[in-house]
């Protein structure tokens, strides 16, 4: 069964960063027949809900982007929650796009699956060649996990199930939380506070000297589009912009876009995490996609819901700036 604009599409986690960029670019190609529940509606960390969900709606593509995310700080409080329900959303999705059979499944991981001393830039085959970052290791087994599920399923019963790695994500949607957001979220949610509060400087957690490669989510849902139409490998496959910049220079972009003119100090008592992270993404690229939004543009595109998200923290008395960290 061939994907046209009335296929019937689950997007599973269609709200947050991911799901919602690739419903945005699904629907401005024309797809119609798009599947989109809410995490009240339907539970995929429920196995048997997710079951009934498939045998009564029976889609023929599902791109899998539903997960619980945070930064090093989320990881490091939440160990086991980032590992156990992970785990239960793909089991219960993959399981159970096999069993209603599926025409296609694609599954979104991260560029944290690879080994913290992997060569650079990361290429595909260095999955599983090393010990991981400790500081994000629970999300990281978890994807991994998912990986090798998607690939079981392609080698046993012949499931067209492939799996995309993403590098470092921003843009609408995103994961904002005052303790354990990404890093892009995190600095503009501190810098914003401190703005606001009238502060001479801000301190973001680390040194500042890692580098990271980061990709706007619109980006990322043009080529999970392409690798939906033409990749059809069990093999992974990594999506980056190839770009790399290190956390100080974000943080000085940032500071720039959110017009705060206070000093960017550093607390080296918090983890870096992996030094640098930057992905071979050759293998995309082969299927004419590169990335189109440079990072200075795309901040721009978030600051307003930053402070949408801050004004609502205020609002909730949920803390001071000291407690975001990236």
């Amino acid at each position: 069964m061939e994907l046209h604009s009335k296929s019937k599409i689950f997007v599973a986690g269609h709200r947050g960063l991911v799901g919602s960029a690739i419903v945005r670019r699904l629907r401005k190609e024309g797809f119609e027949n798009l599947l989109l529940t809410t995490k009240l509606e339907l539970d995929l960390r429920d196995s048997i809900k997710t079951r009934e969900f498939f045998c009564r709606e029976h889609p023929e593509f599902v791109l899998l982007a539903a997960a619980k995310v945070g930064g090093i700080g989320g990881n490091t409080t939440y160990p086991v929650e980032f590992l156990l329900e992970n785990l239960q959303i793909q089991n219960n999705v993959i399981s159970s796009a096999a069993e209603s059979n599926v025409q296609k499944l694609v599954f979104l991981g991260s560029s944290c699956i690879y080994p913290k001393e992997a060569k650079y830039p990361l290429t595909e085959d260095q999955l599983l060649t090393g010990p991981l970052e400790p500081t994000n290791e629970p999300y990281a087994i978890a994807k991994i996990a998912g990986i090798k599920l998607c690939q079981s399923y392609s080698k046993q019963y012949s499931k067209n199930f492939i799996s995309v790695m993403p590098t470092n994500l921003y843009g609408p949607n995103d994961f904002y939380d005052l303790e354990s957001s990404h890093v892009i979220p995190a600095v503009m949610l501190k810098i914003l506070q401190a703005k606001k509060a009238g502060l001479k400087s801000v301190t973001l957690w680390g040194s500042g000297k890692p580098f990271r490669e980061f990709l706007h989510s619109d980006d990322l849902a043009e080529a999970v589009l392409i690798c939906l139409k033409k990749y059809n490998d069990p093999a992974l496959i990594n999506i980056g912009s190839q770009e790399e910049i290190s956390i100080s220079e974000l943080a000085s972009l940032a500071r720039g876009t959110c017009g705060f003119e206070g000093e960017i100090l550093w607390d080296d008592s918090k983890p870096d995490g992996t030094f640098r992270k930057v992905m071979d993404s050759t293998k995309m690229r082969n299927l004419g996609w590169s990335a189109k939004i440079p990072l200075r543009e795309g901040l721009k595109t978030i600051v307003a819901e930053a402070q949408r998200r801050l004004d609502l923290y205020a609002t909730e008395g949920r803390g001071s700036y000291q407690q975001i960290a990236p």
